[in-house]
This record gives C-alpha cells, sequence and structure tokens, in this order.
C-alpha cells in the first residue's frame, strides 16, 4: 500500500476535482436564491443498515468547501448503523453547505457499501487466519476511497496501483516467454533500477505453482480460479517458502471452503465492482 503522504495526496486530488466537476463557475441554484450571510444546520441521516464510512473525508471535503464550518461528529468511521441513525452534524454558511453536499454524500453512500460488504466477508472469514484483500478492480479516480473503505470495513488493501507492487499474471507471463523467464526478468529488473517491490505471480494449475516454486524471491503464490481440492494441494506444495493467497470468482457462498483450505489471504474485486449504495440523506435541521 502506498504511504500515508501520498495517500493524504491523492484524497486532496479527489476532492480538489470533485469540486471542480460539480460546482464549476458557482452554485447557481444557492446563488440564486440564498443570501450570502445565511446560516444553516444540517445532519446526515443513514437510511439503511450496514457499516458507516467516509466519516473522515466528509469532514475534510467541509473544511475544503469552508474552513469555517463547524463538523460535530456523532459515529465514527466503521460503526454499525441502522435506519434513524445520525452520522453527523455540520453548522456554518448554508450556501457551503449545500456546495459540499453532493460530493460527501456520493462518497459516503459507496464508501459504507464497500465497508458493509468487506465487513460481511470478513465474518464469513472469522476463526480461518485468512484475510481477505481488495483488488485494483476499482472506480477510475477514486480508488483511495474505495481503498480506505475496505480498510474501515476490516478488510486488508492489496497493492494500490501498478508501481507499489509487482504483481506477474498470466499475460506478463505469456508475453515474457514463461513462469522462470518473467521472474528471473523481474529481479533483474528491480536490481537494476533499485527498487524494493514485493513480487507476486500467478499460478493457472499446480505445474505453475511447481515451477514458481524453483525461484527464489516470490513474496505471495496467487492461486487463481482453482478448485478446493487443488487449492488444498497447492498449499501444501508452497508450504512456508512464501504466502499464498486464492483469488477468481470467490462468493460469499464460497469463500469459507477457500479458506479452510489453508491460504493466507483471499481477494474479491465484488469488494468494489458490486456494491449497492447505501441510503443516506443530508437534511437541514
Amino acid at each position: 500500500m502506498i504511504s500515508g503522504a501520498q495517500f493524504e495526496k491523492e484524497l486532496d486530488l479527489i476532492i480538489t476535482n470533485a469540486i471542480r466537476e460539480d460546482v464549476g463557475d458557482g452554485n447557481h441554484s444557492s446563488l440564486a436564491c440564498i443570501p450570502s450571510d445565511a446560516q444553516g444546520k444540517a445532519k446526515l441521516l443513514v437510511k439503511d443498515d450496514g457499516i458507516i464510512a467516509g466519516v473522515e473525508f466528509a469532514k475534510m471535503v467541509f473544511e475544503y468547501v469552508d474552513n469555517d464550518i463547524v463538523f460535530e461528529r456523532v459515529l465514527e468511521d466503521g460503526a454499525e448503523v441502522k435506519y434513524g441513525d445520525i452520522a453527523f452534524y455540520v453548522k456554518g454558511s448554508s450556501r457551503s453547505i449545500l456546495q459540499a453536499e453532493r460530493l460527501v454524500l456520493n462518497a459516503m453512500q459507496r464508501m459504507s457499501a464497500i465497508a458493509t460488504k468487506t465487513k460481511v466477508f470478513v465474518n464469513l472469514l472469522e476463526g480461518t487466519g485468512t484475510k481477505i484483500l481488495d483488488t485494483r478492480k476499482t472506480t477510475p479516480g477514486i480508488r483511495a476511497l474505495e481503498k480506505w473503505a475496505v480498510k474501515i470495513g476490516g478488510g486488508e488493501n492489496h497493492r494500490f496501483a501498478l508501481y507499489d507492487m509487482i504483481m506477474l499474471k498470466d499475460n506478463h507471463i505469456d508475453f515474457a516467454g514463461g513462469i522462470t523467464k518473467a521472474i528471473d526478468k523481474t529481479k533483474a529488473y528491480l536490481k537494476e533500477t533499485g527498487r524494493d517491490l514485493k513480487i507476486i505471480v500467478e499460478a493457472r494449475d499446480l505445474d505453475e505453482i511447481k515451477e514458481i516454486l524453483k525461484s527464489d524471491g516470490v513474496y505471495r503464490i496467487l492461486i487463481d480460479n482453482f478448485n478446493y481440492e487443488d487449492t488444498r494441494e497447492a498449499v501444501r506444495l508452497i508450504g512456508d517458502k512464501c504466502l499464498t493467497e486464492s483469488s477468481g470468482g470467490i462468493t460469499e457462498e464460497t469463500i469459507r471452503n477457500y479458506a479452510e483450505c489453508g491460504v493466507n489471504y483471499i481477494s474479491s474485486g465484488a469488494l468494489t465492482h458490486s456494491v449497492y449504495n447505501m441510503d443516506l440523506s443530508l437534511k437541514a435541521v
């Protein structure tokens, strides 16, 4: 995962671009009918059950729009919520509150949905020792928010992007001329460029598992689209030489079975690409 400073930079870029996109040359609906000195108060109303996420991000958005807005936090990120709960109150310029409203809602609705789904997966893995990972299957432009939401839901982050980890998948392997060549070329590249990046290698069958194990320096093997029996055998073959990760169409119905095969991690794109937004509203009080 990227450093804290890089993560903060990503969040700043998201807010800046989203406000630019939404406001343009002015929030004319507010400018037309709300006096510049009008003051107001609003609450974030939860209209669904699940895990709330994005409270801290909402605070950042309001501060970006108007540093004089008073933000009163009621719930922390990661709290279980039900219909009727209030996550926070904001007080200050009515125009400023309305200018921040849509970005806050869009972000929190999606982040809360991701955190809620992640929590379901985390609960299904309880007691197995296996951890759930997200993937790069995120919404372009807001990856930092979606991966933050996975953490809030109790999951762990895979690599953030193409630059913070090496992941040799099927196409890399085929284009490089095979597994061993791909690994050897990667280690040579890292040495030449002075980069310290972990290497994950994808295996499509047990023969590829065996070939990967002939090379040193592999951090984790991605056991991709294996059935339960072959997954157990892959874990046995790998032993403690490196970490293991199952992936490929794993669902709520099958995730426990894969975990019980003994893998260290299970990755799921569904955490971020297949969620239904939590129903939230910002209401004047």
